[in-house]
């Protein structure tokens, strides 16, 4: 009987090893998406992460059949305080709806709204040199007010509404323009600040001052904070989670068929005017510097 039951399972192991892994229950599979880039900021000299350039990859690994986990690895400076959020809510509501738990995974850096999407994660880890945290919002600008009348140009703003140029960079700075941003800057700080607590809870160790200052940390001493849960890399994670055998399934952003095998979007990011002539390049070469500038606050 039992020399029969011991046949019986090595024909099971050799058929089972016939099967596609796809259909192996020894197998656990966890889909990965990778958020890389500004928030918010698209263009032709840049890779950036919005709603609407990750929402059907994300769709794509929640419904993926037998899916045990989500993976997102994450390497942002921040950006877009909206985009974050509508992407951080986009997860959340994923998982919830498919009860599929998320792992998030900070690369260089999770900072600012880049920390907002590692939030959306069940348990978040992060390599010992990732930069993780400035909890915070800036607003940054030049003032050209002297600029235009040594040049010899004469600006004309013509507006319906009295505030419609409020914070004008060629106009002299008011008191009234600047409290206004700054009442802004708060309410949507005090939004920041209220899910990370909900998300973090008391694994939060610090004082509210010291977290949501904007300052950031270094993956060991985010780990003391209570930002991240642990130190770790997405492979090694994922397999002490669901074993040695777990299969990763990368996906990107959607391309059809026919652009794929023209290589359209190569020739696209290699020549920026491909964009039916659309492309300013004074526009782009600003918005590229200031993405630069965002990595530049962490140190990147």
């Amino acid at each position: 009987m039992s020399a029969m039951t011991e046949k019986t399972k090595k024909k099971a192991s050799f058929l089972a090893r016939l099967l596609p892994k796809r259909f192996r229950k020894d197998h656990p599979l966890v889909p990965v998406v990778r958020l890389s880039g500004a928030i918010g900021m698209e263009g032709p000299l840049r890779s950036s992460i919005s709603l609407a350039s990750c929402a059907d990859t994300l769709e794509r690994a929640f419904s993926l059949r037998g899916a045990a986990a989500v993976a997102i690895s994450i390497n942002s400076p921040g950006g877009s305080p909206v985009q974050s959020n509508l992407i951080y809510k986009r997860i959340r509501a994923f998982s919830e709806e498919k009860s599929i738990p998320v792992y998030t995974f900070c690369e260089d850096a999770a900072a600012s709204g880049g920390y907002m999407l590692a939030c959306a994660g069940d348990e978040i880890y992060a390599d010992p040199s990732s930069i993780v945290g400035s909890i915070g919002v800036v607003s940054a600008g030049f003032g050209f007010t002297q600029a235009l009348e040594k040049l010899g140009i004469e600006r004309r703003v013509y507006t319906a509404g009295e505030r419609k140029v409020i914070l004008d960079p060629f106009q002299p700075e008011k008191a009234a323009d600047v409290k206004q941003l700054l009442a802004l800057q708060k309410e949507i700080h005090e939004t920041f600040k209220a899910l990370v607590q909900e998300r973090r809870g008391d694994a939060l160790k610090g004082t509210e001052k010291k977290l949501f200052s904007g300052e950031f940390w270094a993956g060991d001493q985010a780990k003391e904070l209570g930002l991240i849960d642990d130190i770790g890399d997405l492979r090694s994670v994922m397999r002490s989670k669901f074993g040695e055998n777990v299969r990763f399934k990368p996906l990107s952003a959607d391309r059809s068929w026919l652009s794929r095998r023209l290589g359209l979007d190569s020739m696209k990011r290699a020549i920026p005017m491909f964009d039916g002539g659309s492309f300013n390049l004074t526009e782009d070469a600003l918005s590229a510097l200031e993405v630069r500038a965002l990595w530049a606050r962490v140190g990147l």
